[in-house]
């Protein structure tokens, strides 16, 4: 085996108190800069963080934060086929615009960071780090709302691409309850799991060994998050907790497996794989097994 069982129980530790503290500080800095400006602070608008810092599932001291700025005044929405707005008692009598709000986002962290620290993305705005605190990627985004045909919904955050404009869905909040879920039920296994398949991915590139950019943080959580809950519980040693999960992925990720169609999200709102996604089934299946030969199982 290339790393020990004392190597990869040391994986499973979250960042350190110091990398913690300059994320908190990226975090509450981002809610004074939205909170200082004029236009913004009338607005009713809620700032939280998410990705892999808030679900506890970072690894790298140099770990970003992602803090979603959400405007909740108005929302999107998606209905089910073949009904109407009417039917949902909805209507588009707002004036305020997607593209407005994240121009005022970006001036306000403008204001407060400088514009030589403010880089605007395709879906985000960037703040560059220092030493005070972390890289910051800043999330303008809209409440979204899933209608399903009894009027009930899913509700989740949206934001439009700059460069084409597209429609991005997702659901963090959701994301967050279901990783505290699952790692309640398997001994509190889960995220230490997630850290060892994310380091290894690290590992693997800076080893020059393999790397596939769209292998992303995201979907290796997600990855995770599908196995069963006997991989975490059922075995005494990360050692076999990591073979088992690779097992698990690789055999139901092969050409003839099916079962990869049902998984979902952590959110479990939507599908992980489908055709617009960065990732494929037999890009998986590649990883887990370049995993596996790396680890020289």
């Amino acid at each position: 085996m290339r790393y020990s069982e004392e190597e990869l129980k040391r994986w499973t530790n979250p960042p350190s108190e110091t990398e913690d503290e300059k994320l908190q500080n990226a975090e509450r800095m981002v809610k004074d800069a939205i909170n200082s400006d004029e236009k913004l602070c009338s607005m009713n608008i809620t700032i939280f963080c998410q990705g892999s810092y808030a679900n506890n599932t970072n690894v790298r001291l140099d770990s970003d934060i992602d803090v979603n700025v959400c405007y909740t005044d108005a929302f999107y929405y998606d209905l089910p086929e073949g009904l109407d707005k009417e039917y949902f008692g909805l209507d588009n009598s707002c004036h305020y615009s997607f593209s407005e709000y994240k121009n005022d986002v970006e001036r306000a962290l403008v204001a407060k960071f400088g514009r030589q620290n403010v880089m605007r993305k395709n879906k985000c705005i960037t703040i560059k780090e220092n030493t005070y605190r972390a890289e910051i990627d800043v999330v303008p985004t809209w409440r979204h709302k899933r209608y399903r045909k009894d009027k009930s919904y899913s509700e989740g955050v949206v934001l439009f691409a700059d460069n084409d404009n597209s429609k991005i869905i997702n659901y963090p909040l959701q994301h967050i309850k279901n990783g505290k879920w699952k790692n309640e039920n398997t001994l509190r296994r889960f995220k230490s799991l997630v850290r060892i398949f994310k380091k290894l991915n690290v590992k693997m590139e800076e080893d020059g060994y393999y790397n596939d950019k769209n292998i992303t943080s995201f979907l290796l959580e997600s990855l995770v998050w599908n196995c069963p809950n006997f991989v975490f519980v059922n075995y005494n040693t990360w050692q076999e907790r990591l073979k088992e999960a690779i097992i698990y992925i690789y055999n139901n990720t092969t050409e003839d497996a099916t079962k990869w169609k049902e998984w979902g999200e952590v959110s479990d709102l939507l599908n992980l794989f489908h055709s617009q996604r960065k990732w494929s089934r037999d890009a998986v299946n590649k990883h887990v097994v370049k995993m596996w030969n790396y680890m020289e199982y």
